[in-house]
């Protein structure tokens, strides 16, 4: 992956076919086509399969991912979109709002890199979104790829946490040395 990072661990191997969503809010063209340029250099270089889908705002994002994880069959998503601080709060309700609903959706197990730039002007939103320069949209790729292959390497829960149950016996607290039934 081509751009600055303190902290490259490349690409993650797989030996199953990967596919992942790229979900854009595209307001700014020409940032828009560096970052899903950049997504798609990073998803090709792993061999995973990608689909682009278009939202009308960063506040879609997490809605869409959230739509497509629950009718769909991604193994990952790529948030990308871009805000750029305004005169008014609405910059701080979209930056908030998307970083916490994409936050919601990992913590529930999906696999996203969130690629969403959020600046202060025009000339720091190219430069996160330039592939050569910070290459936010191919870190997001990454980070997305990296999820996909944490949950591979755990596999699927294996049940509840705590205590597991058997469908004909009622376990109640009681004798230490073994079930005690009621």
């Amino acid at each position: 992956m081509a751009g600055h990072s303190d902290n490259d661990m490349g690409l993650p191997g797989f030996d199953k076919p990967v596919k992942v969503a790229i979900v854009i809010a595209p307001y700014y063209t020409a940032i828009a086509e560096a970052q899903l340029a950049a997504a798609r250099s990073v998803l090709e270089q792993a061999g995973a399969d990608h689909e682009v889908i278009e939202v009308p705002g960063s506040l879609e994002i997490p809605t869409a991912i959230g739509i497509a994880h629950r009718l769909s069959n991604f193994d990952g998503y790529v948030a990308l979109g871009c805000v750029i601080r305004g005169a008014t709060s609405h910059y701080d309700v979209v930056v908030n709002e998307s970083s916490r609903a994409l936050t919601l959706l990992g913590m529930q197990g999906v696999c996203i890199g969130n690629g969403i730039i959020t600046v202060e002007n025009r000339a720091q939103a190219e430069e996160r979104a330039d592939a050569s320069r910070l290459n936010t949209a191919g870190g997001a790729a990454a980070a997305a790829l990296h999820l996909i292959a944490l949950t591979r390497r755990f596999g699927k829960p294996k049940g509840g946490v705590g205590f597991r149950t058997r469908p004909d016996v009622i376990e109640v607290a009681g004798d230490s040395e073994g079930t005690t039934t009621a």
